[in-house]
C-alpha cells in the first residue's frame, strides 16, 4: 500500500496503549502471507534484545534493540508506522516457516491485505 490502512493503524495502536499481545494478525506483504500475534514495540524489542543476549556471535547487537522507540508526536503519542508480530510464521505452501515462529517487524504501509485471527497451517 503506498499509503498505511488507517484502520490497521489503530489496530497497532491499541495493541501499544493496551500493552497486549493477544491480538492475532494475518498480513500479505509483497506477496508472503504472514501470520501470528502483535506486540507491542517495548516488548517486542525486550524479546529480540534477550535472543541477541543469549548469542555469542550476536549478543553485541542486544542493546541496538533496547534503544528508544518511535517518536512520539506532540501529545505524547505515537502513531505506529510498524507491525511487531511474535510467534509468527511465514506461511509457505502447508507449512510455517519457522516452525517455532519467528520475531518480525513489518512496515505498515507495505502490508496489501490483512485478516484478523492466526491462520493455521498443517505440520505433516
Amino acid at each position: 500500500m503506498s499509503n498505511a490502512d488507517e484502520l490497521l493503524v489503530d489496530i497497532a495502536a491499541m495493541v501499544e496503549s493496551e500493552q497486549t499481545n493477544q491480538m492475532s494478525l494475518t498480513v500479505v506483504v509483497h506477496g508472503a502471507v504472514i501470520t501470528g500475534r502483535l506486540a507491542p514495540e517495548t516488548v517486542w524489542r525486550q524479546r529480540v534484545a534477550e535472543v541477541l543476549r543469549d548469542s555469542d556471535r550476536l549478543g553485541p547487537f542486544a542493546d541496538t534493540f533496547m534503544a528508544a522507540s518511535e517518536s512520539a508526536d506532540s501529545h505524547g503519542a505515537t502513531t505506529p508506522a510498524y507491525l511487531h508480530f511474535h510467534m509468527a510464521r511465514i506461511l509457505q505452501g502447508p507449512v510455517g516457516i519457522p516452525e517455532t515462529g519467528g520475531m518480525y517487524r513489518i512496515a505498515i504501509k507495505d502490508v496489501s491485505a490483512w485478516t484478523m485471527g492466526d491462520l493455521s497451517y498443517y505440520d505433516q
